[in-house]
């Protein structure tokens, strides 16, 4: 696959800028991780506040009853209403997120502060909100959490760990996810990730200055050239899924962006949270 990427400046001058979503009428959510919030961008450019102060958020989802699903120093439903914690256990907080076609939320712990270099060097997991908001411990053993997709008819579950450079790649049969592999090492940092309809996997490189799309084989394809070395993630959205968003962390001195490209496919939509209380 061959294409030629030309990047439109959305909105600039934000932190580290994490948890890309684009919603049913085009509106683009993002967070920024230092200095709080949640924003959301309507089509005419206008930056809405979703979430006030909210520090942390390095994944978000939207849900089937209205609002987000955030991450922090919990997991929290999120509504103009109010917000509900779904799952808090003792961790330093959690980072990206993403959901099956079920609605199941898959979201990475973190049990070291990737901010401070004196916190403990302690691996995180992997878990799996449940539909009735049960939780289940899918893997242990991460280092640093970071994106997470599926492959198009969702039998392998991919997941981004950025301290030892990989994105691992699971076999996904039901409530069952096995033999974890790795599936590319990049010493450029692989982030936030998202996959297309046709099995490819764009990796938000966070020292790599671009998105690197691999195939379904793990093999390097095009890149999509970023003016900042400190590409934090990226996803699709648009009427065609072929509009490709990517957020940066700030690393010049137009602080955090968004941007906005082309895409020579379409990406697998993200299915809405589908994850409740049970009474």
């Amino acid at each position: 696959m061959s294409a030629e990427f030309e990047l439109e400046l959305l909105s600039s001058g934000w932190g580290l800028i994490e948890g890309p979503r684009v919603d049913e009428h085009d509106n683009f959510y993002f967070s920024d991780v230092p200095n709080g919030g949640v924003r959301r961008r309507t089509p005419g450019g206008e930056i809405e506040v979703v979430v006030p102060k909210r520090r942390g958020v390095g994944g978000m989802v939207l849900h089937a009853d209205g609002g987000v699903v955030v991450s922090g120093r919990n997991i929290q439903h999120v509504t103009e209403a109010g917000s509900t914690v779904l799952f808090a256990p003792e961790v330093a907080g959690f980072n990206d997120m993403h959901t099956d076609a079920l609605g199941r939320v898959y979201v990475g712990s973190l049990r070291r502060n990737p901010f401070d270099e004196s916190s403990a060097d302690e691996a995180g997991e992997l878990y799996r909100i449940n539909l009735d908001g049960s939780v289940d411990e899918v893997y242990g053993e991460v280092r640093l959490t970071n994106g997470i997709g599926f492959s198009p008819d969702g039998t392998r579950l991919y997941h981004s760990d950025s301290i030892p450079g990989r994105v691992w790649v699971s076999d996904v049969d039901g409530d069952s996810v096995t033999n974890r592999r790795e599936f590319v090492r990049d010493s450029q940092v692989p982030d936030g990730l998202a996959v297309d309809v046709d099995g490819g996997v764009w990796v938000a490189l966070a020292e790599g200055g671009r998105v690197q799309r691999y195939t379904p084989d793990g093999e390097s394809d095009v890149a999509v050239p970023v003016p900042d070395q400190f590409v934090t993630s990226v996803c699709f959205g648009g009427a065609d899924m072929r509009d490709l968003y990517v957020v940066t962390g700030g690393g010049t001195s137009d602080g955090g962006c968004v941007y906005r490209t082309r895409a020579p496919v379409a990406g697998v939509p993200t299915a809405l949270a589908q994850v409740r209380l049970s009474q």
